[in-house]
């Protein structure tokens, strides 16, 4: 049940996500429902990972308090006993929260410290990372020696995100707004950062999304510095020239990159071994952050 729809509640569904669901409570409020549901290529499948919302919410919830010096977020002290009826409390208990009702922001903010993923790809081909260019003789994994920001485009459920120029991103939002996005996202990744090297764990990169409060101020929204938002290294692994081990979904994008998958739907089987190694990832990063 954790992997689908919450159809059942008494609240009215505005929209479903890739792994969360929006319920509206009322003018101010809405519910944000973090299910199991695994999201890998944006593509959605239909196996959940077991508990993987509660471990998000547990999470983000755990970044939200500790950056909140910086930018106000979207939680709120409003419990689930006091908008929805007890059974559905009791059956949301752990990854739901009330938040504040705000204007989504069309950009998602990514910060990268580290050269990996599709920015090591078109650092191999062109030289740059989503159009910035970077010194040569860089190595898989290296760190940068500043964090970048390579905002993107939100896509739909289904469609893929799409890098944009910080140009493009002054163009959505406006100059000012887009400058303190990109400032806002480069001092939480540095806080973060150095908070998590204190626990052994690097913070390769991560995304952020805003949006605005009923008096145009900027907050933090959605999910902060989970496994789904960013990538997670072991310290004491770390080397660079080779693919460092993620505390995240990396497994599940691993074994499907094996397959001859067009990484469109309709989605294919994953083994529950992979699953539950994945699960596990999950759990080790909550416990290492988190406690």
């Amino acid at each position: 049940m954790s992997g689908t729809t919450y159809k059942e509640l008494s609240l009215a569904l505005i929209h479903q996500g890739k792994v969360r669901d929006i319920y509206d409570i009322d003018n101010d409020y809405m519910l944000i429902v973090a299910s199991d549901r695994l999201s890998a290529f944006d593509v959605i499948f239909d196996q959940p990972i077991l508990d993987k919302g509660k471990m998000l919410t547990s999470i983000a919830n755990y970044w939200f308090e500790k950056t909140s010096h910086i930018v106000q977020n979207h939680l709120t002290k409003i419990s689930l006993d006091e908008v929805l009826p007890e059974s559905e409390a009791k059956l949301l208990a752990g990854r739901a929260i009330v938040v504040k009702k705000l204007k989504p922001l069309p950009v998602e903010a990514v910060v990268r410290g580290y050269i990996i993923g599709s920015g090591w790809k078109e650092y191999l081909s062109r030289g740059s990372v989503c159009g910035l260019e970077l010194p040569s003789g860089l190595k898989l994994a290296d760190k940068l020696a500043s964090p970048i920001y390579t905002p993107s485009s939100k896509a739909p459920a289904g469609e893929h995100d799409a890098n944009i120029s910080y140009a493009e991103t002054e163009a959505l939002v406006g100059s000012e707004l887009a400058a303190q996005i990109k400032d806002t996202s480069l001092e939480i990744y540095d806080y973060a950062s150095r908070h998590a090297a204190s626990r052994g764990i690097i913070i390769a990169d991560t995304k952020f999304e805003f949006g605005l409060d009923s008096n145009n101020k900027l907050t933090l929204m959605d999910e902060a510095l989970t496994p789904d938002s960013s990538r997670f290294w072991s310290l004491d692994d770390y080397a660079p020239g080779q693919s460092p081990k993620s505390f995240d979904k990396q497994i599940i994008r691993d074994y499907l990159e094996t397959l001859d998958w067009n990484k469109a739907p309709p989605a294919p089987s994953i083994p529950s071994e992979i699953m539950d190694r994945a699960a596990n990832k999950y759990k080790e990063i909550q416990s290492i952050l988190c406690n």
